[in-house]
């Protein structure tokens, strides 16, 4: 992967090299293979290339091709690249060695702006057409990769960072208002409903699905890819829905884990993870290669306090997936002496902006660290899986029979279903009726309903508007989340969903040299999941049944078939703060007092989470509301201390 760089001059100003140079030294913190910049009259153009795949190794970027007057700069993964040979008529002899951005700039000549629409694996591209005089550009479905710019009547300007755009004299390091407004209003992991907007004022993002044209000094965005329009799959059995998702799943692996060095995954006790690890491990070992799993698991002097049905301490599945599949190398990280305070300062810096992930911030640093001490050039994870692979929420489909009065499958699948989890038909029957009647629920819970504490302060929404905004994007800040099958439709249509987990993933992997690779979100797998039949999802008792039937033979049935137990990685987080807890506790005393930060946040609701904690740390309440209002105000204080 890549981090690359840019700046177009309008109306063929001839570009400052020092100042492209200013940008190229600001990344000296990326680890890099090679360097190289192109500059020719108005275009500068500039590449710190990390080499993952074998094809990557010397590969020339920015690239220019002098008989067509195409330059590229990419930070590109592609996976689809037999197919594209195909599609590009690339004889058998060039094939081999054809880097991934030479099949883009290929495909860009062959298509023009529709060459995202063929092209599968995380990427951020800008191709500058010099006899056209226009710069395009693109961002994978899913945002994998972070491409940002900044424009003025003069110039455009990229980078895949932010920071390193702050080198450029004309551009001012300015908070926008409404970013921070949205992320201390939305009371979820989301950041902001904005996907093209970011935490600066004159900082812009390509938002994923999208491509980006900048001609005649104007930018332009265009969605090239909607999931709204697949066709639902029918085939004639289960077995051959197990079949298709096996074959599509198993491709995804394989071209993912193209990479001339070692291999990892991010492995826990549950089914997506465990589903990557199965199928690259048979794959690997093909290769004579092995498979490096990394798993946290909290420190040797916690105290489980969790419930009996969920796993701080996933180890005894962990193990049995490891024992059960085979070829793997598997490291098992308690990361003793760090915390979500300890790593705070350097997400903050790495992230380039306030992040909410504080809970599993730290292991998922320290993954990341261990991956690099094992030269892991390809790192996978299932971060997608529980809207791909592992989706069928039971007591949703179970509500949706009940609707269309199904009355002998819903009884027969009730039966399973509780036998199956240990609960009484009673009880999942409750679920149900609250799901298919939300306004009974509505009505008896009116005088106890929950809401999340607010953390802007009340006058600095009403001045950015943002709870109109927020509504504008269907999110109801005020009520329960929508059901599954809506929050599953809003999460693959609404593009403001994929940049969290993306842009922690691409910043944290460029760090530490490596591509975090997702199968789960392989756009083919994405399509194939959202084809099959809901019926599939749900079956004889068991969510998730597709995974489940399809990991036959790959996972242990300890695994595959638990419906019980549930991992909960970080629940030792207060554990592990109490020695800096006092800290912790002035810090957020003194935030309260500062006059610029009361404009932004809610002193008020601040103040009552510490109330909560005025006897001390409890280590129950990592995941409680409190213990949320206090970590993201303070990452959000510290952030702009940073910025003032």
């Amino acid at each position: 992967m890549s981090a690359i760089v840019g700046m177009y001059h309008f109306n063929n100003n001839p570009v400052n090299v020092k100042e492209g140079m200013a940008v190229m030294r600001a990344l000296q913190g990326i680890p890099a293979d090679d360097t190289k910049v192109f500059y020719k009259e108005n275009i500068f153009l500039g590449c710190r290339a990390q080499w993952i795949t074998p094809e990557s190794v010397g590969e020339q970027l920015p690239l220019y091709d002098k008989e067509s007057r195409i330059a590229i700069t990419a930070d590109a993964i592609i996976d689809n690249r037999k197919e594209l040979f195909e599609k590009l008529s690339i004889n058998r002899a060039n094939q081999i060695g054809m880097t991934d951005s030479e099949l883009i700039l290929k495909g860009y000549q062959k298509w023009g702006e529709n060459v995202p629409k063929h092209l599968i694996g995380d990427f951020a591209f800008i191709i500058w057409d010099e006899r056209k005089g226009r710069l395009f550009g693109a961002r994978d479905f899913s945002g994998s990769r972070t491409l940002y710019f900044y424009k003025n009547e003069q110039c455009f300007a990229f980078c895949t960072m932010m920071t390193p755009l702050f080198s450029l004299p004309f551009i001012e390091r300015e908070l926008n208002r409404d970013w921070l407004a949205d992320f201390l209003a939305l009371p979820n992991i989301l950041d902001s409903v904005d996907a093209s907007s970011t935490v600066y004022k004159n900082i812009f993002q390509i938002p994923p699905s999208h491509s980006i044209l900048v001609a005649d000094g104007k930018v332009t965005f265009s969605r090239y890819y909607h999931t709204a329009s697949i066709e639902k799959l029918k085939l004639k059995s289960n077995e051959e829905y197990v079949e298709a998702f096996r074959d599509v799943f198993q491709k995804a692996v394989s071209e993912q884990l193209r990479t001339y060095r070692n291999v990892g995954t991010r492995l826990s006790g549950g089914l997506d993870s465990g589903t990557v690890a199965g199928f690259a491990a048979r794959t690997l070992q093909q290769n004579y290669k092995q498979l490096h799993t990394f798993s946290y698991v909290p420190v040797s002097d916690f105290v489980d306090w969790t419930p009996k049905n969920k796993l701080a301490d996933e180890r005894p599945f962990i193990k049995s997936t490891v024992e059960y599949i085979g070829n793997i190398h598997d490291h098992y990280l308690d990361l003793e002496g760090r915390s979500p305070l300890t790593e705070m300062d350097d997400l903050i810096e790495m992230m380039e902006m306030p992040y909410k992930f504080f809970e599993n911030s730290y292991w998922l640093k320290g993954i990341y660290e261990k991956a690099q001490e094992e030269d892991i050039g390809v790192l996978l994870n299932g971060g997608r899986g529980n809207f791909s692979i592992s989706w069928g929420p039971a007591e949703d489909y179970y509500a949706t029979l009940l609707k269309r009065m199904r009355w002998l499958k819903l009884y027969n699948e009730l039966k399973l279903y509780s036998e199956n989890r240990g609960v009484g038909k009673g009880k999942i029957l409750s679920v149900i009726g609250k799901k298919v009647f939300p306004f009974i629920r509505k009505y008896r819970s009116t005088h106890a309903k929950y809401h999340f504490p607010m953390l802007i302060n009340s006058d600095f929404a009403r001045e950015t508007d943002v709870f109109n905004r927020v509504k504008e994007q269907g999110i109801d800040i005020d009520h329960a989340a929508l059901n599954m099958y809506d929050a599953r439709k809003n999460h693959f249509e609404k593009v403001y969903s994929w940049n969290l987990n993306s842009t922690s993933r691409s910043k944290l992997s460029l760090h530490y040299s490596m591509t975090d690779r997702d199968p789960t979100n392989d756009l083919r797998v994405i399509q194939f999941c959202l084809s099959v039949p809901e019926s599939q999802y749900v079956q004889g008792g068991f969510s998730r049944s597709l995974v489940r039937r399809a990991t036959e033979g790959y996972l242990p049935d300890k695994v595959r078939l638990n419906q019980y137990f549930k991992g909960i990685q970080g629940a030792d987080g207060i554990h592990r703060m109490k020695p800096q807890w006092n800290m912790l506790i002035e810090e957020i005393q003194a935030l309260c007092k500062d006059p610029v930060l009361s404009e932004l946040l809610n002193i008020e609701v601040i103040k009552n989470a510490l109330a909560v904690f005025q006897s001390g740390p409890k280590d129950e309440s990592i995941y409680d509301a409190n213990c949320k209002v206090l970590m993201r105000s303070l990452i959000v204080s510290r952030f702009l201390k940073r910025l003032i």
